[in-house]
């Protein structure tokens, strides 16, 4: 296996050296530079273009999350795990939105930073179990505003069903014998899911219940 080279960021020293001695009892890892505070870690980051970067997120002279930004920026190549006392979800998110494939939480580094940065050597994320519980409630409430912001949730259960039916191909006579409505009613709802969904017509309609799984 190809040795992994590792990038230690952190204002502390005595954090560091405790991170650097878990990390040297792999015999295939290397930590091939230390830094003090955020501008140095971009730096070492760039000339030395390792396969992880471990970034405290409180650096001084530049935050962690700063740092990962112009990192990746800079040596795309390099994946970020960012190291933090904070489960909040504002930290989180910056993080993940400036590029970090994985969230530490500095309470159990000891424990999960063989696990964390091997995920995110891989190309995988990794968060602190605390931290992912933030995450997974962040999608879901992403989930639900999703839901309200697509329409789909306004619509009737009978338009839904022609939005369907709609997809399938089926003609409006088509559509009314299936459901034993008329001809007439079954315009009325088609341009009632039209408006509700901001649809224009009978190819929007098809694409639309394609991405959400209703046809296929």
């Amino acid at each position: 296996m190809d040795e992994l080279r590792v990038l230690l960021g952190d204002d502390h020293t005595v954090l560091r050296q405790g991170l650097r001695k878990i990390l040297e009892d792999r015999r295939d890892w290397r930590v091939v530079a230390e830094a003090g505070n955020g501008r140095d870690a971009v730096r070492e980051a760039i000339e030395l273009n390792p396969d992880v970067a471990v970034l405290d997120i409180g650096m001084p002279l530049l935050n962690g999350i700063e740092a990962t930004r112009q990192i990746i920026r800079r040596a795309p190549s390099v994946r970020i795990l960012i190291l933090s006392m904070h489960s909040d979800q504002a930290y989180v998110t910056q993080a993940v939105q400036a590029g970090a494939r994985g969230y530490l939480l500095k309470e159990s580094a000891g424990s999960e930073l063989i696990a964390a940065i091997a995920a995110v050597a891989a190309g995988k994320s990794f968060f602190s179990p605390a931290v992912a519980q933030v995450v997974f409630d962040d999608y879901v409430r992403s989930l639900t505003e999703r839901g309200i912001t697509d329409r789909y949730d306004a619509l009737s259960e009978r338009e839904r069903e022609v939005l369907q039916l709609v997809a399938e191909g089926k003609s409006s006579k088509e559509i009314a014998d299936v459901l034993s409505i008329s001809p007439a009613t079954v315009e009325t709802h088609r341009t009632h899911l039209l408006q509700k969904l901001g649809l224009k017509n009978t190819a929007e309609v098809v694409r639309y219940a394609a991405r959400r799984g209703i046809v296929h």
